[in-house]
């Protein structure tokens, strides 16, 4: 998925209900008019920390316009979120309506009987309120079924967030006194060096949180990204169809960079240990200069009264992007259990979580960018910071989608390899690893053995799929892609 998707990802929302709320939505009507629905309790799962204020008051005003539903929310644990939703549908206990899983594709939750198709409410009326290319088969509908919605507008999915009070102290300043944003590679060394140094080590250059593995592999997706990798850390690269780790230099030539950090003392010594809640709280104390992250970062800190912070993203060696973010002209966030007790209440809740004015409230939020064009105006962002995020809205592209192409593609399986990247990042990082190249090359190998070997699993199940579907070999990867068919 894309940055978004990374992206992620982003924000659910709630609909509205009454005994005839299906049938207002399924009109086009607004859900935010509707009256009340007939008494509910809906359980509501996530995993949003930073966005919990944005979660928390759409729920509010779903029950204040529908009084008899009652939304249980519980957010869950990032990296165990699968684990628990699978335990839940195993033991009869899932949520109502939940945040999709990034991984696997949704097309295997599908296939396990997991959600409710939506058509019954997500009429061509209701769908058309969507920009175009928002509902792609084997995407987020499947046989003909729409499961989902996208909810972001493509953005990216990463940022390198700077301290302006620890750069100003460090002298890291423009000749007209603004803060100096580093665009290279080299910019950031020096930048590192500069905090290190003036502050007597007392300040480190570049912080994080891998506590729950999820940092070191964001930092190898901005950076070699940035520098002209297209897969990232997030799918092959389709114009060859294979996985990278191992034969594009960039990626063994950022570990090294980090590495060479590390050993100069520019990062935050427990970066490994703390979890990155605990990293973006040292970083706007001031603790280090440096962090990667989301947008989902700037909510709590402007939150919690921390604004002296600028950012940018897609570092490369050279200071301009040889590569971006890319998302998928269709996209899911949010889906209804296939075992919902209340379906109509569900989908009154789905709704409004999809509603323009809930989007228009996430963006003023500065939690991310809607899929409601609309909404995506800076002009009604109060927030400095948050505008800097709207303006890069240009990084990321739509970018090529194999299951578009050819939709039984979404029907392969591949499954999980081990060690991953967030293992041999770790070991990599942590010496445990002495030979990188070696490693990445194994890691790359194991992936595309491990697709070579799902895709031949499909065709013996007489699916029309070959490695060939995976490959867009007329991609540029500076421009959108435009879909090909057949």
């Amino acid at each position: 998925m894309s940055a978004i998707q990374l992206s992620r990802r982003q924000l659910l929302r709630a609909a509205v209900a009454t005994g005839g709320a299906a049938l207002l939505t399924g009109c086009g009507g607004s859900s935010e008019n509707a009256g009340p629905a007939s008494g509910a309790t809906l359980a509501y799962w996530d995993w949003y920390v930073g966005q919990a204020p944005w979660v928390d008051n759409e729920i509010k005003l779903f029950q204040q316009a529908n009084g008899k539903v009652t939304v249980q929310k519980t957010t869950q644990v990032t990296d165990k979120y699968l684990d628990l939703l699978a335990l839940a549908f195993r033991s009869d206990t899932a949520p109502d309506v939940f945040l999709l899983p990034t991984k696997p594709k949704l097309e295997v939750h599908v296939g396990e009987g997991w959600l409710m198709p939506l058509d019954k409410w997500a009429t061509s009326e209701w769908r058309s309120r969507f920009p175009g290319n928002s509902f792609v088969e084997g995407v987020n509908i499947f046989g003909g079924k729409v499961y989902s919605a996208p909810f972001s507008g493509l953005a990216p999915a990463l940022q390198l967030y700077i301290h302006n009070g620890v750069f100003k102290e460090s002298g890291l300043t423009n000749p007209d006194g603004t803060v100096f944003i580093p665009k290279t590679w080299d910019d950031i060394t020096r930048a590192a060096e500069a905090i290190t140094s003036r502050s007597g080590g007392k300040v480190f250059g570049l912080g994080f949180g891998n506590a729950q593995k999820a940092a070191l592999p964001w930092l190898i997706e901005l950076f070699c990204r940035g520098a002209g990798s297209p897969g990232g850390t997030q799918s092959v690269d389709y114009r060859t169809g294979r996985w990278t780790y191992g034969t594009d230099r960039n990626y063994a030539d950022f570990l090294a960079l980090l590495l060479d950090w590390k050993n100069r003392g520019f990062i935050y010594p427990n970066s490994m240990s703390i979890s990155d809640e605990q990293a973006r709280a040292f970083f706007s104390r001031g603790r280090f200069g440096m962090i990667v992250g989301g947008v989902w970062n700037q909510a709590p800190w402007e939150e919690a009264g921390f604004k002296d912070y600028s950012l940018m993203t897609l570092p490369s060696p050279t200071g301009t992007p040889r590569g971006f973010f890319y998302g998928s002209p269709g996209s899911y966030l949010l889906g209804i259990s296939a075992k919902a007790k209340n379906p109509d209440q569900a989908w009154a809740w789905l709704d409004w979580f999809y509603g323009p004015a809930a989007g228009k409230r996430w963006v003023q939020g500065g939690y991310g960018l809607s899929i409601h064009p609309e909404n995506n105006d800076p002009a009604g962002v109060t927030s400095a910071t948050f505008r800097q995020y709207v303006a890069m809205a240009d990084t990321a592209l739509i970018g090529p989608v194999p299951a578009i192409r050819n939709p039984e593609i979404a029907k392969v399986e591949v499954a999980p390899v081990q060690p991953d990247l967030p293992d041999v990042a770790a070991g990599i990082y942590t010496g445990q690893i002495k030979d990188a190249a070696k490693a990445l090359k194994e890691l790359e190998d194991r992936l595309n053995g491990a697709l070579s070997e799902a895709v031949s699993q499909a065709r013996g199940q007489g699916l029309k799929v070959s490695m060939d579907d995976y490959v867009f070999a007329d991609w540029d990867i500076a421009k959108p892609y435009t879909t090909k068919r057949g």
